[in-house]
């Protein structure tokens, strides 16, 4: 979860704010590939263009490597032509690009693990990130002038807050209090990252990792404490809001965000006054943890529109 504190109050800066948690379990991963399988391989220097991501190198090929230069993922298959195409112009773009970026590609087939980590559902999707974080994606085949406007404004939204790509002597020292909260937070010390991270918004309360990191540290303190069978107590009891929330948060964790949304934009239709406010404030929580460009989230802002009106 450790990033770069984001300048300015752009879109692209925001969406350096932890607001994925659940959904891309990068984390997780990342205790894993710290035991590689035997006779898995090793990467020295970072990917190369088009890089194969395993667990084995997932840490130092894609975490590591991003906090240097954004790393383009795409999770692919070569049963699909649109996913080998899109490899291959994202390869060209790369070497165009000569280094500013890099690619790296996870074949979903023989990396299952890799692509769960990011809840992929379907192929191609790509997945940017920058210091070790998600920061931007999409599914499906683009055109190769969009590919392009996509990569530069990727190129735009990290300039300078990554080591790799600024000049010597220009990278911004991390706040030591900063750097405290992230570590407490990747060690899953909710407790001791929350009290940090709200130390750092008493002093700035405009600070936009912070707010971020709360936010996340709420959800996943609350959803870790609901039963398993939440999922299974909600649809037997169908008008229990607080059963549905329990679900709703099971399934964020459980990367079914989508059906997450829509069981809470189900009750919306069938609840009115302040049950419906309780239904719609806590969805609109569930959006707020996530890049608001994910298509999930614009898909279920519409659709929680139209239950409402």
């Amino acid at each position: 979860m450790t990033r770069p504190r984001p300048s300015g109050g752009s879109a692209a800066s925001a969406s350096f704010v932890a607001s994925m948690a659940g959904a891309v379990d990068l984390s997780a991963l990342k205790q894993r590939a710290q035991q590689p399988p035997p006779g898995a391989g090793e990467s020295a220097g970072g990917p190369p263009s088009g890089a194969e991501v395993t667990e084995a190198n997932f840490e130092s090929d894609v975490l590591v490597r991003s906090n240097e230069v954004p790393v383009v993922v795409v999770l692919w298959t070569p049963r699909s032509d649109a996913s080998v195409q899109l490899v291959d112009l994202f390869s060209g773009l790369a070497a165009q690009d000569g280094g500013k970026w890099v690619l790296a590609t996870v074949n979903v087939d023989t990396a299952s693990r890799v692509a769960q980590a990011f809840g992929v559902q379907a192929v191609p999707t790509v997945v940017a990130l920058a210091a070790g974080q998600p920061l931007a994606s999409f599914q499906g085949m683009q055109p190769p002038e969009q590919l392009r406007k996509w990569v530069d404004s990727l190129l735009s939204a990290t300039a300078g807050k990554l080591s790799g790509g600024a000049d010597e002597g220009e990278a911004d020292e991390v706040d030591p209090a900063l750097a405290s909260a992230r570590e407490s937070l990747e060690a899953g010390d909710f407790d001791a990252a929350k009290a940090a991270y709200q130390s750092i918004l008493d002093g700035d309360p405009a600070h936009v990792e912070a707010k971020g990191a709360i936010r996340q540290i709420d959800f996943l303190t609350r959803a870790t404490t609901h039963p398993q069978n939440a999922v299974a107590l909600a649809d037997a009891a169908p008008g229990d809001i607080d059963a549905a929330f329990a679900a709703a948060d099971v399934m964020v964790l459980n990367q079914d965000v989508t059906g997450a949304f829509n069981r809470l934009i189900a009750l919306v239709r069938t609840t009115f006054g302040d049950d419906r406010t309780r239904v719609r404030t806590r969805l609109i929580e569930l959006f707020e943890l996530f890049d608001p460009t994910d298509p999930d989230v614009i898909a279920g802002r519409r659709n929680l529109a139209n239950a409402l009106y």
